[in-house]
């Protein structure tokens, strides 16, 4: 199957799931409902969405420098706006297909500044990574500062469900998981002595080692704590948006720092599930919302008010960071 429909097909799947995930949250919706989140919309402070778009831009800012950092260790260090543009357009392939946006801002960065593509692609691994990391520290932050209001919710919601499905889990389904593992390893090492000398598995080699390098840059940063910062920063205008947008709603604006860092934390295992967060970020940020007594109606609007700004941004910027890539890179040849 060509790849091209294959990648239509996996779109389909993903953005199917988040209409789903739309249509279970408003189908119970009665017409009174409905009317409360059109209020809501209309009532909103949409002038807030200005600094929160400007610290979403920054956020990318912040993500293509530290980016940057990560490729100095193996001898390259590319444009900033560049990488910028890389990043905001592999962005905007994110929201056609989960994971594609990685491929795209490295294959685009390797065209443009003339850098391995599989030692970016390691530099990208290693950062993801960091940012897997960063969302694990943020939920365990997020969880012991308040846990008389999370606590349940964690307990009820998230372990009790798979500590049944581990449960029920028989002794032969667990061997036969780590007999497949095992099995499927040796087979790809066999296979790799095999053919040691074929070009697909030269070509195999050759990427694990670009992915590798790209990873252990992390270690052989000479400003690691330039690397800290940046990480720092692109979280906490993460939490600047959600907190600047309880402002945009009345019922919201009473709303603090911890209830930002749960809408956070949520958020962004929501943004991971479906492209772009479609469908499954309003709900979670909904379900958030409403342990701090906010009700599902405003809850719902707030998650819809936040997702729209981000994806908005996500497009205008990203189109106009497809446009702007090869006019810059012609006018710096031309210099």
């Amino acid at each position: 199957m060509p790849k091209t429909i294959k990648n239509v097909i996996k779109f389909i799947c993903f953005f199917g799931i988040g209409l789903l995930l739309i249509w279970l949250v408003t189908k119970d919706l009665t017409p009174q409902q409905w009317d409360e989140i059109n209020t809501a919309f209309r009532k909103a402070n949409y002038w807030l969405v200005i600094p929160a778009i400007v610290i979403g831009i920054l956020s990318h800012w912040f993500r293509a420098i530290r980016w940057k950092l990560l490729m100095k260790p193996l001898g390259h260090q590319p444009s900033t706006l560049n990488t910028f543009f890389a990043v905001m357009v592999g962005y905007l392939a994110n929201l056609a297909l989960p994971r594609l946006g990685e491929v795209t801002r490295c294959g685009l960065l390797a065209q443009y500044e003339k850098i391995p593509a599989d030692k970016l692609v390691g530099t990208m691994i290693a950062e993801r990574a960091v940012d897997m990391v960063c969302l694990l520290l943020l939920m365990a932050i997020t969880i012991l500062t308040q846990i008389d209001v999370l606590g349940a919710y964690v307990n009820h919601d998230i372990f009790q469900p798979l500590s049944r499905k581990i449960a029920n889990a028989n002794a032969i389904q667990l061997l036969l998981l780590i007999a497949g593992l095992a099995a499927f390893i040796l087979l790809a090492l066999w296979l790799l002595r095999r053919f040691a000398r074929s070009k697909a598995a030269q070509t195999i080699k050759a990427l694990a080692k670009g992915v590798m390098e790209g990873i252990l840059s992390i270690g052989k940063m000479e400003k690691k704590g330039w690397f800290i910062l940046h990480t720092i920063l692109i979280w906490s205008c993460y939490l600047a948006q959600v907190y600047i947008g309880f402002y945009c709603l009345q019922e919201t604006s009473h709303l603090g720092i911890s209830a930002a860092l749960a809408v956070l934390m949520i958020g962004s295992i929501g943004m991971i599930v479906t492209p772009g967060g479609i469908g499954a970020y309003q709900a979670l940020v909904q379900k958030a919302l409403e342990l701090y007594g906010i009700t599902y109606v405003i809850g719902y609007a707030f998650g819809w008010i936040i997702w729209v700004v981000q994806t908005l941004l996500v497009i205008f910027v990203g189109f106009f960071s497809l446009i702007a890539l090869p006019i810059y890179n012609k006018k710096q040849q031309l210099k």
